[in-house]
């Protein structure tokens, strides 16, 4: 196997709710995640909030499952709830040892995401919280010892959350200032060190009160949402740029590759419709106006139009992204009938499914290149992919993860084909997640990633010691050779 083009970027990508913790240190404020319990109460891929008359509902998480938010509400801590963004693997007091062990691997970027109110506590201030640049910058300081690009996600499905309650979230205008104020903060403080950015996270797919803001997920509400965080990423470009020449912008997407159930053609067309739902929103960033498919998009979900302001259709097109970043877990099927989705759909009886129903398909991996390469003509940036497993640790924090080793190796051969064999233009591939993390998709623990084992429970009881996995040696080894090793 040939090894990937000089300057492959290789690395993994962390969330600052699920890794980082420092809950209420260094003026951090309330997040919009800070209030979600660790999913003990929770159906699949949904967490859950407490509100102050006991009851639960499901905001969270996404994937067009979001409960609605009362109407003047606040959610509430509890005492016998456990809160994993407080606490996450302790990230912020860990930075130093977390990132000396990336680096052993060989990594040479380090994508995370910035806490919105690390920044900005409330989301409405004039000026940034110095505590939390000054602990970013630490980082990124820390970072670049080690030889690593720092990949900065803006927003990582999160806002503070005096911007949600008082706001609505991302329902409202005003947060596009909030925004741009945010940015700009950031673009002053780490300009100069850092080159990679993505302006939103699966911006295809959050949904609700948790990464939106919105205490109405329908589709009228949503869409509207989302025309403001397209604004909002637009002119974050198009300052970026202005203020930093060498950065590139990006955005990322879940990019679940989809296939039809069969080649009955009602079922290759509803596999078009329901494709459509995700190349909506690269279409619009990338290629900065809306496609001539939204119309019909929008009138099946419910959506009688658009609310734009003046200026905002120009705005879109100078502020398209540079390149197309994604994550990739997964395939789907779709049949006539299925409903629209982002993950689930009809089964695919050529795949073997993980241990929480994901389909693996390597293969999907190179088609998804393709498909997004041939389509954009842009870069394209797997900044997710990973294996989720349950790993039983010895007594020393070692774990024989051969099942993760295979997974990545398979994947990891196919990033290569839709390389060196089929053309792509790929800047690089950060693992989810390289220490393991809270699961966002289901507020566990147990539901690991990493290469390096961290010493947590479900409930936050642990050392939070960190050890190498198996797979820890066999990823150094391939970013050694540059990809070259995958067929050893």
């Amino acid at each position: 196997m040939k090894p990937m083009p000089k300057g492959f970027l290789w690395g993994g990508a962390t969330a600052d709710f699920q890794y980082e913790g420092g809950f209420n240190e260094g003026g951090r404020g309330l997040l919009s995640h800070d209030y979600e319990t660790d999913g003990t109460h929770s159906t699949p891929r949904t967490h859950t909030m407490r509100m102050p008359d006991g009851s639960i509902i499901r905001p969270a998480s996404s994937f067009f499952f979001a409960e609605a938010v009362p109407q003047q509400a606040q959610p509430v801590f509890l005492e016998d709830q456990y809160y994993p963004s407080h606490k996450a693997v302790d990230f912020y007091h860990r930075y130093k040892e977390d990132i000396a062990l990336m680096a052993e691997m060989g990594f040479n970027v380090f994508r995370f995401s910035i806490c919105w109110s690390r920044i900005f506590p409330t989301g409405d201030e004039d000026e940034p919280n110095r505590e939390g640049i000054a602990f970013y910058e630490d980082v990124i300081r820390e970072l670049k010892k080690h030889g690593m690009e720092p990949l900065i996600t803006i927003c990582h499905d999160e806002m503070p959350m005096e911007l949600a309650l008082k706001y609505d979230g991302w329902s409202s205008r005003h947060l596009i200032d909030c925004y741009l104020r945010y940015c700009k903060a950031l673009f002053e403080a780490f300009g100069n060190h850092c080159r990679y950015w993505l302006t939103f996270n699966e911006i295809n797919a959050v949904r609700g009160f948790g990464p939106c803001g919105t205490r109405d997920s329908s589709s009228p509400t949503h869409y509207q949402a989302v025309h403001h965080m397209f604004v909002a990423s637009a002119k974050a470009v198009a300052l970026g740029h202005a203020m930093m020449p060498q950065a590139m912008f990006g955005t990322m997407y879940a990019m679940s590759e989809l296939y039809p159930a069969t080649c009955k053609p009602e079922d290759m067309f509803r596999h078009m419709q329901v494709r459509r739902e995700n190349w909506y929103f690269i279409d619009t960033m990338a290629r900065g106006r809306y496609p001539a498919y939204a119309k019909d998009l929008l009138e099946r979900r419910g959506v009688a139009g658009i609310k734009m302001e003046e200026g905002d259709e120009q705005a879109l097109l100078e502020g398209t992204l540079d390149f197309v970043s994604f994550s990739y877990y997964r395939s789907n099927t779709v049949k006539a009938g299925d409903p629209s989705f982002t993950v689930g759909g009809s089964p695919n009886p050529y795949l073997e499914s993980t241990a929480w129903g994901w389909p693996v398909d390597p293969l999907g991996l190179r088609y998804c290149m393709n498909e997004i390469y041939d389509r954009i003509q842009k870069p394209v940036f797997i900044v997710e992919n990973g294996l989720g497993a349950i790993d039983e640790a010895d007594e020393n924090g070692y774990v024989e993860d051969d099942y993760r080793i295979d997974y990545l190796q398979k994947h990891l051969a196919e990033m290569n084909n839709a390389v060196n064999i089929d053309g792509v233009d790929c800047i690089g591939y950060t693992m989810w997640a390289p220490i393991d993390l809270v699961s966002l998709s289901t507020g566990e623990m147990k539901k690991r990633y990493g290469f390096v084992y961290v010493d947590m429970d479900d409930k936050g009881n642990g050392t939070l010691r960190r050890s190498r996995k198996k797979s820890f040696s066999w990823m150094k080894r391939v970013i050694e050779t540059n990809g070259a090793s995958l067929d050893e």
